[in-house]
């Protein structure tokens, strides 16, 4: 009994301060990084190296040389195939390692006044993108700077507002394919091309517009809106997922939200101005 009181005893002694604090640090890393595969396609391939590794300790230990050689080669592969075929999601994680409190945001620029602003003249263009089945694929810059897409298409560096964009995404016009960088209360581009996502499990009725949306997710920390064209259907997309049918109000606090980093608050009458008018505007 005294000896095991003796260990218990020394084993705690031995433990200083730093050593809490270094058990703590790896713990958060590795919770942190299970979060990150269980969130990519990495996952399943992550189970099998932990089976080929349960399976290479068993052949050691059974004195199964040949086997163990061949699995042994087979990890060392396993480890470069995951490098290679996952390197959008270690990207993705990379950048978001890398992002830090201090940097501000292409959101923070601007004063609440004018984000209310901005916030109402989105939702007014959207709502009428609905309403009359107009596509249209905007893009809200956040940290990850996107001017190397927004070179893709046209730089205006143009006040935000409903009339503006429905301009852009009118049927016909020459700007209307592809998307619009909006950075802060400015549209920043147009017509703009943008990298589709690699995922293959998503619904067979989503297009090109909807696969931008997510893909430009999928390599930065954007917030994409996308309005079908067939149906008017609204979605949304943020690290790498896909939001659909949402409603007016429900987008309406989400991009508040991106503004102004607090609870949401009500917009100012302009809003139902601007749906107002939409209501009296023929379908295109």
């Amino acid at each position: 009994m005294n000896a095991i009181q003796d260990f218990f005893s020394n084993l705690v002694t031995g433990i200083s301060i730093f050593d809490a604090i270094d058990v703590v640090i790896i713990a958060f890393v590795i919770y942190k990084i299970l979060g990150f595969l269980r969130e990519t396609r990495a996952e399943q391939l992550v189970k099998g190296l932990f089976v080929l590794i349960i399976f290479t300790v068993i052949s050691a230990l059974l004195h199964l040389n040949a086997l163990n050689w061949i699995l042994k080669a087979t990890m060392q592969f396993s480890v470069i195939a995951l490098v290679v075929v996952f390197q959008p999601e270690l990207r993705r994680g990379l950048e978001h390692l890398g992002r830090s409190r201090w940097i501000r945001s292409q959101f923070e620029s601007i004063d609440k006044a004018e984000a209310k602003e901005a916030v109402a003249a989105l939702i007014g263009a959207v709502d009428y993108f609905s309403a009359n089945s107009t596509g249209a694929l905007i893009v809200m810059e956040r940290e990850v700077s996107l001017t190397d897409f927004a070179e893709t298409g046209v730089v205006l560096n143009s006040d935000l507002t409903a009339e503006l964009l429905e301009n852009i995404f009118y049927e016909g016009a020459p700007m209307h394919d592809g998307a619009v960088i909006v950075r802060g209360a400015k549209v920043y581009a147009a017509a703009c091309m943008l990298p589709l996502t690699k995922k293959r499990d998503l619904e067979s009725e989503l297009g090109m517009r909807h696969r931008a949306g997510i893909g430009i997710t999928e390599v930065s920390d954007a917030f994409t809106i996308m309005v079908s064209e067939e149906t008017g259907v609204i979605s949304t997309a943020s690290d790498a997922k896909l939001t659909r049918f949402l409603d007016i109000k429900t987008l309406e606090k989400t991009i508040l939200n991106l503004y102004l980093k607090e609870p949401t608050e009500k917009l100012p009458q302009f809003v139902g101005l601007f749906r107002r008018k939409r209501k009296n505007v023929p379908k295109q």
